[in-house]
């Protein structure tokens, strides 16, 4: 049988006005290799004190291609997983290679990115058993040195925009979890949020999110993507199946893979292309190719419900809606 991803989406009926967003798809062939004769971003290796750690830290920041100091930029925060540093995702996943060839296509909006050490201790160092205690704890801990040092470090040295509509965090395993659990427990701080693979240390979703109404108002984008053979994938789905109930608007992707970094790329392939645009959900619906999700998953268009096995419904009493049949073209979520 052949294994295709599927895309799962939970849309709200939001006013877009005349903008169009344009399909996001999964990463074609050649999106992380080096491309000769296009604009590149620069990386750059930081240095911010932490009261949190009572230490010196490092990230690393990812200006992108063009970058002025004249000019305002939002600002994405990537998270690394248990077994890593801030160079993390430089060693396996190049994404200066990935955003400088979206920028290239005109797909993403400049951003500054910043890979920092999640790991917030005096030894951060990603040696010896990353799963003792205190290492893990530490990770927890990186939430206030990310709030309190490193993100004012950032707006201080860079000319940032500092609202939460434009700052982002997202991660992979270990970086995914502390994303939804830092992104989602300060949504004052954060308007989108992605976890890629996330964790066991991802808390539970009415911890995350006890108040969906509240959720729904303040997120732009929750995004959740984990390959079909991960064993971490229901660290994902339980938050997803929390969330569908209440129409909080996010996707929940899945791919074929496991946990690595070829379904990590193209989490950040596909996630960063939503970021700091007008968000109209009812594009999320477009893509085309995506096999319809097995029962009982299920996807909403504005206030209809669509079913596989059970057909359209309006509204959270499941009525069966008359007009449903003809809105849903086959193998189109």
């Amino acid at each position: 049988m052949k294994r295709t991803a599927f895309f799962f989406v939970c849309v709200l009926a939001l006013p877009v006005g005349a903008f169009s967003q344009p399909t996001v798809m999964q990463a074609p062939q050649g999106f992380d290799q080096v491309r000769v004769g296009i604009p590149t971003g620069k990386i750059d290796t930081i240095q911010y004190k932490s009261a949190t750690v009572d230490t010196t830290r490092r990230a690393l920041v990812y200006t992108p291609p063009g970058f002025s100091k004249t000019k305002k930029y939002p600002v994405f925060y990537l998270l690394h997983g248990i077994g890593g540093d801030e160079k993390e995702w430089l060693k396996g996943a190049t994404p200066q290679v990935i955003l400088d060839n979206l920028y290239a296509e005109g797909k993403i909006q400049p951003m500054i990115v910043v890979m920092p050490n999640g790991r917030a201790m005096k030894d951060d160092r990603a040696v010896g058993n990353v799963f003792d205690r205190e290492k893990v704890e530490a990770f927890a801990t990186f939430e206030k040195d990310l709030l309190n040092d490193l993100i004012p470090f950032i707006e201080k040295k860079y000319p940032t925009l500092t609202d939460k509509e434009h700052r982002a965090i997202a991660g992979l395993s270990m970086g995914g979890g502390q994303s939804l659990n830092f992104g989602l427990g300060h949504l004052d701080q954060f308007a989108w949020v992605g976890g890629f693979s996330s964790a066991p240390n991802t808390k539970s979703p009415e911890e995350l999110i006890p108040d969906p109404e509240e959720a729904k108002k303040q997120l732009k984008l929750l995004w959740m993507s984990c390959g079909d053979n991960d064993g971490l994938i229901t660290f994902s789905k339980r938050i997803h199946d929390y969330l569908f109930p209440y129409d909080v608007p996010h996707i929940y992707y899945i791919e074929p893979g496991v946990h690595d970094f070829k379904v990590w790329k193209n989490g950040l392939y596909m996630f960063s292309q939503f970021l700091f645009k007008p968000v109209d959900p009812s594009t999320f619906l477009n893509t085309p190719f995506w096999e319809l999700p097995p029962p009982p998953m299920c996807a909403t268009r504005g206030t209809l419900r669509f079913c596989p096995t059970t057909g359209c419904f309006s509204g959270s009493k499941r009525r069966k809606h008359s007009s449903c049949k003809s809105t849903w073209p086959k193998n189109t979520i």
